[in-house]
Parts: C-alpha cells; structure tokens; sequence
C-alpha cells in the first residue's frame, strides 16, 4: 500500500512539474533551497502541512500544499499571496489590523486567500466577499466574486 501511494504522489509530482515547467518556466526546488524568511513562515503557518511541491521561479518561490493549499514568496522570502480553498489562511498570518476589521465586520467568515501587492491587501472571504486594503489598512474597495 505505501508504494502504491509513493507511485501517486510521485505521479501528481511530476505531473505538476511538468505542466509548471512548461507554462512559467518553474523548476522543482527542495525546501531548503526557499529562502530562509519563506522556510520560518512556513514552519510559524504550515508546519503541520508537508510541502507536495516547492518552485522556483525567475521572480518567486511558491510551496504547494497536498490540500490544495499554496503560498508564494517573493525573492526574499517574503509571502505575497496565500491560497487556502480547501481550509483557511492562519489567523496569525493575517496583518492585526485586518483580523480585527474582518471580525467587527464579517464575523464567522474565513479567510481563504491573501494577496499582499506593493500598495494594497486584497482578501477573500469563504462567502465570496472581496475586500481591498490599501497600505494604512483602510478598506479601498469592497466586492462579491461572480
């Protein structure tokens, strides 16, 4: 049984690479190739999770998850977007003073993707609400995904 389900994961593994490969240009790095600020977020907010896949790219690292979970870093290893369909994006991720706006104002809902730009916050919430940010953490826009 366990090498039946290596075989899969090896399969989704490369099956992954190879279709990243060809589209971005990423190659398939070990975890300890991440830089060292992308290893201690992961190790704070993922460490129950094993990475199935790490990448690089020319500009990013990116850590997916076997839940369907996936964080991207910036060159320093700083995140720039978390993706959490499948569960939610920790709470200790999320910046202060927008874990305290989200539960004033949306109580009960989760943050299932966090996008950090040079300028702006954009959140999602689990009932398909959309909510922008700018730097000072004010609400800039607010929107359902269709």
């Amino acid at each position: 049984m366990k090498n039946i389900k290596y075989f899969l994961l090896m399969a989704i593994v490369m099956t992954m690479s190879l279709t990243m490969s060809a589209d971005d240009d990423d190659r398939v790095i070990t975890f300890e190739q991440l830089p060292q600020a992308a290893q201690a977020f992961h190790k704070a907010h993922f460490a129950a999770k094993a990475p199935l896949l790490v990448t690089a790219d020319w500009d990013d690292f990116t850590i997916r998850y076997e839940s369907g979970d996936k964080v991207e870093f910036d060159r320093s290893g700083n995140w720039k977007d978390i993706e959490c369909y499948n569960s939610k994006v920790p709470t200790e991720a999320i910046p202060e003073q927008i874990s305290a706006y989200l539960t004033q104002n949306y109580p009960g809902k989760s943050v299932i993707k966090l996008e950090r730009h040079r300028s702006v916050y954009e959140v999602k919430l689990n009932n398909g609400m959309e909510i922008e940010f700018n730097r000072n953490f004010q609400v800039i826009d607010v929107d359902y995904d269709d």
